[in-house]
């Protein structure tokens, strides 16, 4: 009797600290599981998954269309709404959350979206599989740190925003990218930032997993210029627009 009322206090333990039995005691290291995009079934994957002291967090990743580019789903809120992209550590001093994943070694860039954390690798080189478990760990550090995703007073970008100096087809193109276009891409772990129309030209700038992607030549014209010019005669083409620093580094 004195075993199994011993036997039943354990179970209960491990069921109130979400613990499984057959776990090994690891509170820190991410389970990594098969991404979303590799499953041939109609059934989620087990999800990987974080358990750290006082509470379980799980965290997903998905492939996208750039191999170099991870997609890792948090499971909690990141951004109330909109994006924020980090090219550079540089980049990230109003970001807590950005700056920490920085610190791992092989992250090129952060893609902060409502709900997923894209991250690219510097080395097309470096397997996945080195980089994924200090990414768990820094994403699983800071959301139990209680510091905010960005410090106040930051904003995310509001480029797809109405204005009073949009005319009618300028307001047409704002108003396809932010609610057909934008989301389709943020669900591949990129996204699409209005920078001007001019004599029949959209110029948008790519972020996130759509940056340096193979494929991101056919996202702008098959997809992107193919629906605008669909409701908007106006539109003759879409063009990419990159920043310098891009630039160069495409040239070296």
């Amino acid at each position: 009797m004195a075993t199994y009322g011993k036997i039943c206090r354990l179970l209960r333990i491990s069921s109130a600290l979400s613990i499984p039995l057959t776990s090994g005691g690891n509170l820190r290291t991410g389970l990594l599981g098969t991404s979303h995009n590799s499953i041939g079934s109609n059934r989620w994957p087990q999800n990987p998954y974080c358990i750290v002291p006082g509470r379980t967090m799980f965290v997903q990743t998905q492939d996208t269309p750039n191999p170099n580019s991870l997609k890792f789903l948090p499971g909690c809120t990141v951004l109330e709404t909109g994006t924020m992209n980090f090219e550079s550590p540089r980049d990230a001093h109003c970001s807590p959350l950005a700056r920490q994943l920085f610190r791992v070694d092989g992250v090129k860039s952060v893609l902060l979206g409502t709900d997923f954390i894209t991250i690219s690798k510097s080395d097309a080189n470096m397997e996945w599989k080195v980089i994924k478990p200090d990414v768990f760990a820094a994403i699983m550090d800071f959301f139990t740190s209680g510091l905010p995703v960005v410090s106040e007073g930051s904003h995310q970008s509001e480029d797809t925003a109405p204005s009073d100096d949009d005319d009618e087809v300028v307001a047409m193109i704002k108003e396809l990218l932010d609610t057909r276009i934008r989301p389709t891409v943020q669900e591949d772990g990129g996204d699409v930032l209005y920078r001007g129309f001019e004599d029949g030209i959209v110029k948008l700038k790519l972020q996130g997993s759509c940056t340096s992607c193979p494929s991101s030549i056919i996202t702008l014209k098959s997809g992107i210029q193919n629906m605008l010019q669909f409701y908007i005669p106006e539109v003759e083409s879409v063009e990419q627009v990159k920043d310098r620093e891009e630039e160069q580094a495409v040239q070296i």
